[in-house]
């Protein structure tokens, strides 16, 4: 009973967490699945719900009842994805991408976990940014004159705030996360109480069907994208630390409760919100559309919840980050890693903010991201369900000794069906920032090109592994630590 509760000393709340990518040993493993459901919530309690509500489903013209179902079942089935994969942390004790390496060799490991690198960065550096606009309007209350300057320091100020957590490392992010959902959740429903009664019910209910096509199947590949399809790749760094005995259901439901709840309410209040202000369908217009329905007094609530909220998504992203940094090979503390990251990410959030649109940015950077990660992610719980537990030593070995190095250190089946998944992916997908020559008609439309690429991987993972017989038992016949874990 103890091992649920009492925590060990190398993952103290407000002591520098000392584990890296290593497996966490049973001794030091604790917490209750019902944890999870905190760490999601709070990173998922931000103004880019209203964002996906205002933008992304009314915006491509869906009408009420259309939005509340694909709204739902987008975010709920991203979601699942993020709790079954998360499964494999508590299965090896390890995180994500150092998970991966049992799945693509040690080398070929390399590949994907420098995708998932870059898109935590990436979407650290955009929630930054975010935050940065609600700070900057906060300074505006107050009689402050914005200008560049104030907008770099800005930022510098919020992504400190981002490192200190990452910094720190799991049991303080658990902590954070914790207050974060009750303190910005209570703030989050009296704002939500003063938007719903402007709501203009006639213009929402006469609103006809958006089309099948370019409307709902558009909205809905986007949210998955925008939502739970950015954290396939983290589910593992926080719960790898609970105890092998875990109900791997229960990981799965309290994981996919946690990002959709405040998703899906804050989605719902972007699809209310544009009924009356048509602007609200960016971050930067929602910012100030919501701030204006509100009264004075609860101005500066709003803008500090909206802080809050997305900070605590970046924080998230900058811990797995620096985990991923890790896994590359990178040779230094985990948290020195989370302060490469940090420097990374300020860099990123001045060149996004002065040279590109923040609307451009996010649209296209989910896109292209997606046809890595969800290709990666298909091969890996492939392959989480074939093995159902790993060898611990082989994990941190990337020498020839380790029983993931395979041929050359590249598990070939599953490097090859990524390689192919991610430029079929590509080919298929249309975006400012990309174009794929075979973007037309419903891909240059829908965005299926991401979830097309994913189809392919996974199809050609389970037509090669078997052609690989040998080099599969070489990673098989090392006796591996029994989890125990339950269903």
């Amino acid at each position: 009973m103890s091992n649920t509760v009492q925590q060990p000393e190398s993952d103290q709340v407000w002591s520098i967490e000392v584990n890296g990518i290593n497996p966490i040993d049973q001794e030091q493993r604790h917490g209750k699945p019902s944890e999870l459901f905190w760490i999601w919530c709070a990173s998922n309690i931000s103004i880019l719900g209203i964002v996906y509500g205002a933008g992304y489903l009314t915006g491509n013209g869906l009408n009420l009842w259309q939005s509340l179902i694909v709204g739902l079942i987008a975010t709920a089935v991203s979601f699942l994805f993020v709790g079954i994969l998360s499964i494999s942390g508590v299965l090896g004790g390890a995180p994500m991408l150092t998970l991966s390496r049992a799945t693509f060799g040690t080398r070929g490991n390399i590949g994907p976990t420098l995708v998932s690198w870059i898109s935590l960065v990436g979407w650290e550096t955009l929630l930054v940014i975010a935050s940065a606009g609600a700070l900057t309007e906060l300074l505006t209350i107050f009689g402050i004159s914005v200008n560049p300057v104030w907008t770099v320091v800005s930022i510098i100020v919020l992504s400190a705030a981002v490192v200190a957590c990452g910094y720190w490392g799991h049991a303080t992010l658990v902590w954070m996360q914790r207050a974060a959902t009750w303190i910005f959740g209570i703030l989050t429903i009296i704002i939500i109480a003063f938007i719903v009664p402007q709501t203009n019910w006639g213009r929402l209910l006469s609103q006809p069907p958006g089309p099948w096509d370019t409307g709902v199947v558009t909205a809905f590949v986007i949210v998955m994208a925008a939502t739970g399809i950015g954290w396939i790749n983290s589910g593992a760094d926080y719960a790898r630390y609970l105890p092998r005995k875990s109900s791997g259901s229960a990981i799965t439901l309290w994981t996919m409760l946690g990002g959709t709840l405040p998703l899906y309410i804050l989605m719902v209040v972007g699809v209310l919100l544009a009924s009356f202000k048509t602007e609200a369908s960016t971050s930067a217009g929602s910012l100030e559309t919501i701030r204006e329905t509100l009264p004075v007094w609860l101005a500066v609530p709003y803008l500090l919840t909206a802080v809050g909220g997305l900070l605590a998504g970046a924080a998230l992203d900058i811990y797995s980050s620096g985990l991923n940094l890790l896994a590359m090979g990178i040779r230094v503390k985990r948290q020195y890693a989370v302060l490469i990251d940090g420097v990374v990410m300020i860099a990123g959030s001045i060149a996004v903010t002065f040279f590109s649109t923040f609307s451009n940015a996010l649209y296209s950077f989910l896109l292209l991201l997606a046809a890595g990660l969800t290709t990666w992610a298909a091969i890996f719980l492939i392959d989480m369900i074939w093995r159902r537990s790993y060898d611990l030593k082989s994990l941190s070995d990337t020498s020839r000794e380790s029983a993931y190095y395979y041929t050359f250190g590249f598990n070939i089946p599953a490097c090859v069906a990524w390689l192919i998944g991610v430029v079929i992916g590509l080919l298929f997908t249309a975006s400012s920032f990309f174009t794929g020559p075979l973007a037309k008609g419903i891909f240059a439309s829908t965005s299926l090109g991401y979830l097309f690429g994913a189809s392919v991987s996974a199809i050609l993972y389970l037509v090669l592994r078997p052609l690989f017989v040998a080099q599969k038992m070489a990673g098989e016949n090392v006796q591996e630590e029994p989890t125990g874990i339950s269903s």
